[in-house]
């Protein structure tokens, strides 16, 4: 499942790094991390979602406060009430026979820019024809170029200065022992020299909930010294709790990802943004951000990148505390005033400076796109669209990193599912997209690329509905919805599950962020509802700690290693189960009245309706 890169034109490719996302969930569904630690680590994203799970498993399938409040699904036509029973269903062996073709040795891990990417893409290609898909690019074929670039860092230190009466005194900081920086400018190096540490606290700015750490405050040029995650603001009715209505209390919002630290940066324009590491706050230890010293694949942008800050990293929390010491601030005062409305930017009296040095090379990789074109003339212009990532880690001196349930599998569902739409008695009003994107494990670039440049505009697309995440031991009395309330879409689940006699609930933790760690949060991001699904923890005839067992083998034994492949006990009958409900949203969606929409207070929702006004 994901994160930050590597697309190459050779073989051969450096091992993986996960990076903490879903993607990684370490799940990155997005994120950071060492491949050896990462691997093993139930930081992972996948699995440290399911682990969680177990502590909620039973009560959250049974317990009413697992649930939003019921909500009004979309006006829906009477095509669209069709009963879950009369839906076509995905069927075991074909989902099989693709999983294992797509992550044999022959397809030698399906890295981008590999062999391997050739025979995959073109596999899916071949297979949505045979199913009866045109082709999903408005050229007339079924791919999106995807120009990606990799840059690798050279270790360099970074150096706080600062000048007082006894003389400039400096602190330098080890490459990868107490800083991890990149830059993901497509030149040779970048750098920031004497720039100006100013500490903005938790670097957001929120005006939903009147928030703005920056005050006014003219940034340009200067290095951010930031916290990671949301401002843990108390509730004014219990300090013990957070406040549910400020950065969703417990769970955490887009202000509170890193990469949302980084972004807010560049708006800002400043040289450099650095974060203070804490493993609480991360959710994985500083040892994951170890793993991201290697190289990184970028999106080439027009400008190359040069809009972004020169030098983005994180620096070590006991670094952390000796900068702001060094500047005559004490660190757990300074926090506990970044998670007040008061905060005002400090000026550090310290400055820094770094170089760093890149290797660069660019490929072209490709997502692969095929369409079901919709029944109603009136609408058949608007969009569903489903998605799975076909990129994995390739080979290297370890092996093969075959990728059968990360995300071979997710690409068999996209497969047969397009083939369960065409069994339909006839297509739906609205026409449906199916997306089998690139470099998922490289920071979630190919979703990126088509959420920024689509091939149809989003204002006409109503939903994602992303496949990256599987149960293969049996059915489950329940479903897991990551994010689960953020919009209507989960309402479509909701019910389509309840038809089957099981329950949703969401994920056990929703301050580790999982929402925003794999493809559909690109649509998210972007204002398009999203739907992240995730399989069940309360197995049917299985003893109760059979999902904490089942996770703990694929954490420390195939999770991003060469042994993730199809397993002889795999039983999909529970991923049949959790296809036909995501079937069933995609169609129902399809057929509605009126588009789905985000939940109140959602941070994406008036993206959404901006979008849809123009």
């Amino acid at each position: 499942m994901n994160m930050l890169a590597r697309h190459k034109t050779i073989a051969r490719l450096p091992a993986p790094r996960i990076f903490e996302g879903k993607a990684s969930r370490l799940r990155s569904r997005g994120g950071l991390a060492s491949y050896g630690v990462a691997r093993r680590s139930a930081v992972g994203a996948k699995a440290a979602r399911y682990i969680a799970f177990l502590s909620v498993v039973l009560a959250a399938a049974c317990s009413s406060e697992s649930k939003p409040a019921p909500a009004q699904v979309p006006a829906a036509s009477a095509a669209q009430l069709m009963p879950l029973g009369e839906l076509p269903t995905v069927e075991i062996a074909p989902l099989l026979e693709h999983t294992k073709k797509l992550s044999s040795d022959e397809f030698e891990g399906r890295g981008p820019g590999t062999k391997g990417e050739g025979l995959a893409v073109r596999y899916l290609a071949d297979e949505f024809r045979k199913v009866g898909l045109k082709p999903g690019n408005t050229d007339g074929t079924y791919f999106q170029k995807v120009p990606l670039v990799g840059i690798t860092p050279t270790p360099a230190p970074l150096i706080f200065s600062k000048s007082g009466r006894k003389g400039a005194q400096q602190q330098t900081l080890k490459w990868k022992d107490d800083v991890v920086a990149w830059t993901k400018h497509v030149a040779e190096s970048a750098a920031i020299e004497n720039s100006e540490l100013v500490f903005v606290g938790y670097g957001v700015v929120a005006p939903e909930f009147n928030w703005d750490d920056y005050k006014g405050i003219d940034v340009k040029g200067k290095t951010l010294v930031m916290l990671v995650n949301d401002p843990p603001v108390p509730d004014p009715a219990n300090a013990a709790e957070l406040d549910a209505k400020t950065f969703g209390g417990k769970a955490m919002t887009y202000y509170g990802r890193w990469t949302y630290k980084y972004e807010i940066g560049a708006q800002k324009g400043a040289a450099g943004v650095l974060l203070i590491h804490e493993t609480a706050a991360a959710g994985y230890g500083f040892n994951v951000v170890q793993g991201k010293t290697g190289e990184q694949f970028d999106l080439v942008t027009p400008d190359k990148n040069m809009g972004r800050a020169a030098v983005e990293g994180w620096i070590s929390v006991e670094r952390g505390k000796q900068l702001l010491k060094s500047a005559g601030q004490d660190f757990d005062k300074l926090k506990a005033l970044a998670a007040t409305r008061d905060f005002k930017p400090v000026p550090l009296g310290v400055t820094a400076s770094m170089t760093i040095h890149n290797t660069l090379r660019t490929i072209n990789s490709r997502n692969v796109v095929a369409k079901l074109e919709g029944s109603d003339p009136a609408v058949k212009d608007e969009y569903v669209i489903y998605t799975a990532h076909w990129d994995h880690f390739g080979k290297n001196a370890d092996g093969i990193f075959h990728g059968a349930e990360d995300d071979a599998l997710g690409c068999a569902a996209l497969i047969e599912t397009a083939r369960a739409f065409t069994q339909l008695p006839a297509p739906p009003r609205r026409s449906i997209l199916f997306l089998a994107v690139t470099s998922e494990e490289q920071g979630l670039l190919g979703s990126e690329y088509y959420a920024v440049t689509p091939i149809y505009p989003l204002a006409k697309t109503l939903a994602d509905i992303n496949m990256d995440s599987w149960n293969v031991h049996g059915r489950t009395k329940d479903m897991t919805l990551v994010g689960y309330g953020a919009s209507d879409l989960d309402d479509y689940a909701r019910d389509a599950a309840g038809e089957q006699g099981r329950v949703v609930h969401g994920d056990a933790e929703p301050e580790k962020g999982f929402y925003y760690r794999s493809d559909h949060f690109n649509f998210a991001k972007q204002g398009v509802p999203a739907l992240d699904p995730d399989g069940g923890v309360d197995y049917i005839g299985k003893p109760a700690d059979y999902s904490t067992k089942m996770r703990a083998e694929w954490n420390e034994v195939r999770y991003h290693t060469p042994k993730d492949v199809v397993m002889p006990d795999w039983d999909l009958t529970g991923t049949r189960e959790d296809l036909k409900v995501l079937f069933a949203v995609g169609y129902r969606v399809a057929q509605a009245d009126t588009f789905p929409g985000w939940k109140a207070g959602n941070e994406f929702k008036a993206k959404r309706e901006a979008m849809l006004k123009k």
